[in-house]
């Protein structure tokens, strides 16, 4: 995550996820940014939406009305803005800079898991997305989550949000590799998949997790139109490719 994203409509589609998940504060929500530095580059400025409230309001009034003060003005486009506002009710937070080099993620990450102690479910908001092949400590490679951390939050017990952004690659074969990579470290969660037009987002919910926050998930599924977020439950997969249903009934 960048401070350059905040109020632009991908933000806007995570922010009304976490809300749903959140269930009014009843699930208890650890958000960690993954904060990385301004790159220079236009991204996040994907703005046009906020002058469109006709369209897009419906989604999430409050929290559209949120982006748009956020927006409003260069100096308001911090992911403060996010955590003061109390857009995620009863939400925590850890907004260090991740560095790149393996030391520094690995304090990082420990400061999380204790920051995050309480939290029912952890999102984690890289840049891009799950671990590719960049091994951890290289250049950029704050952008993205490893499987081994990934591992160490669900053996604690946590549920876990994690942010994907799409590649340009076929995205049914995509989607199916990266939930069977979440599966080899996180063995009998249940999963849904809430996907938008340029990002994915995995949910895995640990078999431990209070049944709330698997029922905000199924209720999430159908909160919006899928031109917004296309919610789904993945029940297992075949032949690489996922078998989803549109809840689970717990």
């Amino acid at each position: 995550m960048k401070h350059q994203y905040v109020g632009d409509i991908s933000d806007y589609r995570k922010y009304a996820l976490l809300r749903a998940l959140s269930w009014g504060g009843a699930n208890r929500i650890g958000v960690c940014w993954m904060l990385t530095p301004s790159d220079g580059s236009a991204d996040g400025g994907k703005l046009a939406y906020l002058r469109q409230p006709e369209r897009y309001r419906q989604f999430d009034p409050q929290l559209f009305d949120i982006l748009a003060h956020a927006a409003d003005e260069p100096d308001r486009r911090r992911l403060q803005s996010i955590e003061e506002s109390g857009a995620i009710a009863g939400a925590a937070y850890f907004n260090e800079l991740l560095p790149d080099h393996t030391p520094g993620r690995a304090a990082f990450m420990d400061r999380c898991f204790s920051a995050f102690e309480r939290a029912d479910v952890v999102f984690f908001d890289p840049d891009n997305g799950l671990e590719t092949s960049l091994p951890k400590g290289r250049k950029n490679s704050s952008k993205y989550l490893y499987l081994d951390e990934v591992a160490r939050f669900y053996g604690s017990g946590k549920s876990m949000l994690v942010y994907q952004h799409f590649p340009r690659v076929e995205r049914r074969a995509f989607l199916a590799s990266c939930i069977e990579r979440l599966r080899s470290v996180a063995p009998e969660a249940l999963i849904w998949t809430f996907t938008t037009a340029h990002v994915a987002f995995f949910l895995a919910v640990h078999p431990e997790s209070p049944a709330r926050l698997a029922a905000a998930a199924n209720e999430a599924c159908g909160l919006w139109d899928e031109g917004f977020i296309a919610g789904q439950y993945v029940r297992s997969t075949r032949h690489g490719r996922p078998i989803i249903d549109s809840e689970i009934r717990m």
